[in-house]
């Protein structure tokens, strides 16, 4: 009897140990699941970011053309304004 109490206590203290090994593999395995969500999750928000910064820079880079046309137009528009002025003031001089 006392044999049968024995082997019934370490089959009982052996599932105690399988079950907390159990218990135990499955929470690391959620941690596990639940770390590669977020490290996916961190990878695509990095990859949307990337994407926002490269549009971000192709309109910078479309608004700094834009600019300097406008510069050059303007420095034409300057530039023909003056020679405008200059030729009205040598036609003043020559009236006096």
């Amino acid at each position: 009897m006392d044999e049968q109490l024995t082997t019934a206590a370490a089959a009982d203290a052996a599932g105690t140990w399988a079950a907390a090994l159990g218990s135990g593999g499955v929470f690391v395995l959620m941690i596990v699941i639940v770390w590669q969500v977020a490290a996916t999750w961190r990878a695509r928000m990095l990859a949307a970011r990337e994407q926002q910064y490269k549009s971000l820079a192709e309109k910078y880079a479309q608004l700094l053309e834009d600019n300097v046309e406008l510069h050059r137009r303007t420095l034409d528009e300057l530039t023909q304004a003056r020679q405008s002025i200059a030729s009205m003031e040598k036609m003043m001089r020559e009236i006096e």
